[in-house]
C-alpha cells in the first residue's frame, strides 16, 4: 500500500505537466489554424476576387447599420471629455485646451478603441454566430459539396468589407467627439466657438491622423478574422454557437486592448526615433 501511495505522488507532477504541455500546443495548433484560414482567405481573394454585390452587401451591414451606435458613442464621449476637461482644469485657467484634449484622445486613442468595441459587439458578435449556425446546420458542407469554396464566398467579402469600413466608422466616430465637445463648451459652458478650433491645427498633424487610421485596420482586421474563425470552428449545435460568440468578443476585446498598447508605444517610439518628436 505505501508502495501505491508513493508511485501516484510521483505520477502526479509528470501528469500534471503533461497536461500543460499539450494544452500549449493546442493553443499553437489553433493559432496555426487561425493564420492558415488568414491565408487560405487571401489566396482566395487574389485568385478570384468575390462579386460586388457580396461586398457590398457586408460593408452596407458593416459600415451604414453601425452608424447610430458610432455616432452615439463618438458623441458621448466628447461630451463626457469636454465635462471633465472643463471641471478639471477650470481653476487653472486651462480651459482653452478643452478642444485640443478632446480632439487628440478622440483622434488616437477613444475614437479607434470605442469604435472596435462597437463593432465587436454588433459585428463581431453576429458574424460569428452566424457563420456557427451555418456550420452546425451543416450549409457550409453543402457548399463545399457543390465546389464553392467557403473562404472566397463567405469569409473574403467579410474580410474586404470590414477592412474598408472600420476605417471609415473610426473618423466619423472622432468627428462626432470633436463635435460633441464642441457643443457642450460653446452652448453650456459659454467657451468662444474660435477658442475651442484654434489650437487644433498648431498641435495635431499627420502623425495623430496615421496612428488612428492603423489602430482602426488593426483592430478592424482582429475583429473579422477571429470572429470569422471562431464561426467557422464552431461544433455542439445550438450550446456551441452560444460559446463561440461569447469567446470570439472575449477574446476580440482582449486584442484590441493589447494592440492599442503595442502600437501607441511602437508609432509612438519610431515617431520620436525619426524626427526626434
Amino acid at each position: 500500500m505505501a508502495e501505491n501511495n508513493v508511485a501516484q505522488a510521483d505520477a502526479g507532477p509528470q501528469t500534471n505537466w503533461v497536461e500543460v504541455l499539450a494544452e500549449k500546443l493546442v493553443f499553437l495548433v489553433l493559432i496555426g489554424d487561425y493564420v492558415r484560414q488568414i491565408m487560405r482567405v487571401f489566396a482566395a481573394t487574389v485568385k478570384k476576387p468575390p462579386h460586388w454585390s457580396l461586398i457590398r452587401e457586408q460593408m452596407y451591414h458593416i459600415g451604414v447599420l453601425s452608424l447610430p451606435v458610432v455616432a452615439m458613442t463618438g458623441l458621448s464621449t466628447g461630451l463626457v471629455l469636454a465635462t471633465q476637461a472643463f471641471f478639471q482644469l477650470g481653476d487653472k485657467g486651462l480651459t482653452g485646451t478643452t478642444g485640443l484634449m478632446v480632439a487628440k484622445a478622440m483622434i488616437t486613442e477613444l475614437g479607434p478603441v470605442l469604435t472596435a468595441f462597437m463593432i465587436t459587439g454588433r459585428i463581431g458578435a453576429a458574424m460569428c454566430a452566424e457563420l456557427g449556425s451555418m456550420r452546425v446546420t451543416e450549409q457550409i458542407d453543402a457548399l463545399e459539396t457543390m465546389a464553392v469554396d467557403p473562404h472566397q464566398y463567405l469569409l473574403s467579402p467579410r474580410y474586404i468589407a470590414g477592412l474598408a469600413m472600420t476605417p471609415m466608422l473610426t473618423v466619423f466616430s472622432a468627428v462626432m467627439g470633436i463635435f460633441g465637445g464642441y457643443l457642450i463648451s460653446v452652448f453650456y459652458f459659454k467657451m468662444p466657438p474660435t477658442q475651442y478650433f484654434d489650437p487644433m491645427p498648431v498641435y495635431i498633424d499627420y502623425f495623430d491622423l496615421f496612428i488612428g487610421v492603423t489602430k482602426s485596420l488593426i483592430f478592424g482586421l482582429s475583429i473579422i478574422t477571429i470572429s470569422c474563425y471562431k464561426g467557422m470552428t464552431t461544433h455542439g449545435g445550438a450550446e456551441g454557437v452560444g460559446r463561440s460568440t461569447t469567446n470570439s468578443v472575449v477574446i476580440c476585446y482582449t486584442c484590441i486592448l493589447f494592440f492599442n498598447f503595442f502600437v501607441t508605444l511602437g508609432l509612438n517610439q519610431l515617431n520620436h526615433q525619426m524626427y526626434g518628436q
